[in-house]
């Protein structure tokens, strides 16, 4: 490894805060002489002066590298384009609000490379936002523990550290960021802690995340987590409600046309097949059993043959490589 850390930082108009974010990133590992570092930073399609600030901070301080995308792909994308980038033993995550502090890096350094974990995530228990925020993510935390079995107070802490071998070992897509603990462990890195982190109010511009993350937050939830446990084998979760519609139908079509027979049989009142509802029943489930069997053969064959690639568009960079 090059460096003893990375700190990757997602910009996406900061232009106010980046120089002093950098200026106290600075002032903080000057007080650590023996760990040496860099500053990724993924200008996310900013619209104002952001990326031309990193440009100029990359020129003035060795430390600085710079990534700028052609458009605005969102956290996520500018997280997984960081930990490709990186090249530290110890990658540290944070935004670029300043609302995350800078002074929490050396301890969790040192939690990562002493105490063995895969991931340490911050957890702002004072936080410094209204009540309309703070409400929907303690839910929103409790829902994501239940689910994933993580015990974790603040998933979507922006500060988090990791094992190099942890980034470079997962995909980040869609607005997953929240979720790296939940997919790090599906990908075997268990060793997750969390470490108290202070939590600073907002200096400069507002916040770019409303009420709505919340509701796609839980989808996102659903979707991991389905996505994690079945992704290699589709056919087990397709093919088991499959095969249990299949079933039913077929017992039920059976049914119904025993009980005919048995009707003629006895001279009883015939009924006509095609006039009980339970005959229709059975032969949706017929079909929908046959549909997701197919469904999950068809998810077999696009696993085995097309791994998923994720490729962003890098516009700019400097000091990466």
């Amino acid at each position: 490894m090059k460096y003893s850390l990375s700190i990757v930082i997602p910009v996406f108009n900061e232009e106010e805060s980046i120089p002093e974010l950098v200026e106290w990133i600075e002032r903080v590992m000057k007080e650590q002489p023996l760990l040496s570092y860099e500053v990724i930073m993924i200008d996310d399609g900013s619209s104002d002066n952001s990326w031309e600030i990193i440009q100029d901070l990359a020129k003035q301080k060795l430390q600085v590298k710079g990534l700028k995308f052609a458009r605005n792909y969102g956290k996520s994308a500018a997280l997984h384009t960081g930990f490709k980038a990186s090249e530290g033993e110890v990658v540290i995550t944070m935004d670029a609000d300043m609302q995350d502090s800078p002074d929490e890096i050396p301890a969790l350094y040192h939690i990562i490379q002493n105490d063995g974990y895969d991931i340490v995530s911050g957890w702002k228990k004072k936080r410094h936002d209204p009540i309309s925020k703070t409400i929907p993510s303690k839910f929103f935390n409790f829902v994501t523990r239940k689910i994933s079995g993580i015990k974790l107070h603040d998933f979507n802490c922006g500060l988090k550290a990791y094992r190099s071998k942890v980034v470079k070992n997962i995909e980040v897509y869609g607005e997953m960021h929240r979720y790296i603990p939940v997919i790090a462990k599906w990908n075997g890195f268990k060793k997750i802690g969390e470490k108290v982190v202070q939590h600073r109010a907002r200096k400069y511009g507002e916040t770019k995340y409303g009420l709505e993350r919340f509701l796609y937050g839980f989808l996102d939830l659903l979707s991991i987590t389905f996505v994690s446990k079945f992704k290699k084998s589709p056919m087990h979760f397709f093919g088991a409600f499959g095969t249990l519609s299949f079933i039913f139908g077929f017992f039920v079509t059976l049914y119904v046309i025993a009980r005919k027979f048995y009707e003629i049989h006895y001279n009883l009142p015939v009924r006509e097949i095609t006039d009980q509802p339970l005959f229709f029943l059975s032969l949706v489930a017929l079909i929908v059993g046959v549909q997701l069997f197919l469904a999950g053969f068809i998810g077999e064959m696009i696993t085995m043959n097309s791994p998923k690639k994720l490729d962003y568009i890098v516009d700019e960079e400097i000091g990466i490589g």
